[in-house]
């Protein structure tokens, strides 16, 4: 699970820093942007980027497709656009079960 969770809420994410939360180069997360129409972040006049955390929420749930499941671009965009919903929630349950299966190890090995 290469998704680090922050604890400290911020409004705005540089793509440096969402690119190391999803442990991925700044480059996918531009390519992303251009390939999914749910990233949309704020950019400055530089033309830096700004993530919010809705962005970074769709980012979670594309790396969870793509690079977890396995699922090709086009497959991806498929599944957001035809029930978003279902897909966070299923991400959600994976997430859930990921976390207890990991607690439950721990307590194993303290055993």
């Amino acid at each position: 699970m290469p998704y680090k969770e922050k604890k400290v809420e911020k409004l705005y994410y540089s793509i440096g820093e969402v690119a190391e939360m999803f442990d991925v180069n700044a480059s996918l997360i531009r390519f992303w942007e251009k390939e999914f129409d749910i990233i949309k972040p704020k950019k400055n006049k530089k033309g830096n980027r700004f993530f919010t955390q809705q962005d970074i929420d769709n980012i979670r749930l594309i790396y969870h497709l793509v690079k977890e499941k396995g699922l090709t671009l086009s497959g991806a965009r498929k599944k957001i656009k035809d029930n978003k919903e279902d897909t966070n929630s299923n991400y959600e349950i994976v997430k859930a079960l990921t976390n207890i299966k990991a607690m439950l190890l721990e307590i194993k090995e303290s055993l």
